[in-house]
């Protein structure tokens, strides 16, 4: 899955769900690769944090080669809830990524373990409560959205979004449609031809005087253009 994340973005991949209809799903503002340049791409393994590191482990017992563990701690500021232990035991156990609704701690540690974490940053102190854990919970909640063993994990520099699996394929060939026409965009604003024109933008305020409900997102679907969707 990271590989075929390799040359596309989440930005991008915000706009194939746009586009195709697929529900838009991204963390709260604010997630970050601890070590930057990190990018994520796999299937979630959803766990829910109640205070005590037997959750991972319990999580690790069930991780395919590949997943991304994905980590419910209600988007506490008050602990870190993932440290250096339980990022080498997510290596060992095939994991290849973490996202964190969370903080983390050792910092340097888990920037020499390598394996890609997605936090809200850090903190020095760990839990020091330890919570019932609720009964029949499924997935692992992140911000307003839940994620389940049926979704994706991706993550880049712009943040963190979560996709159905079901959706993958289709939103991974949407982006790469989006990218080529953005990127032969840029190629023509930098040869000289400016967006407006690539755009037919005064041609757009006119239709938009003639008809108000004229927008110019329909202008740009009229045209096969990517901005903005």
């Amino acid at each position: 899955m990271l590989k075929d994340f390799a040359d596309l973005s989440t930005p991008l991949l915000a706009d194939a769900c746009v586009r195709t209809g697929a529900p838009l799903r991204v963390a709260p503002p604010g997630i970050a690769a601890v070590v930057p340049g990190h990018r994520i791409a796999g299937p979630a393994l959803p766990v829910r944090h109640y205070g005590s590191v037997d959750a991972f482990l319990e999580a690790y017992g069930r991780a395919r080669p590949g997943d991304v563990l994905v980590i419910d701690n209600g988007g506490r500021d008050d602990e870190a809830c993932i440290g250096d232990l339980a990022v080498l035991e997510a290596g060992h156990a095939g994991v290849e990524g973490i996202a964190v609704w969370g903080l983390h701690r050792d910092t340097p540690e888990l920037a020499e373990i390598g394996l890609p974490v997605f936090s809200y940053g850090t903190h020095p102190a760990g839990p020091v409560r330890l919570d019932d854990p609720e009964p029949d919970a499924a997935g692992a909640r992140f911000g307003p959205h839940l994620v389940t063993d049926r979704d994706v994990v991706f993550g880049d520099a712009d943040g963190v979004l979560f996709a159905e699996a079901s959706h993958v394929e289709e939103l991974l060939d949407t982006a790469r449609h989006i990218m080529r026409t953005e990127r032969e965009q840029a190629r023509l604003i930098r040869s000289g031809r400016s967006l407006r024109s690539q755009t037919a933008f005064e041609d757009y305020l006119v239709l938009r005087e003639a008809d108000p409900s004229y927008t110019f997102r329909r202008h740009l679907r009229s045209l096969g253009g990517a901005i903005e969707e």
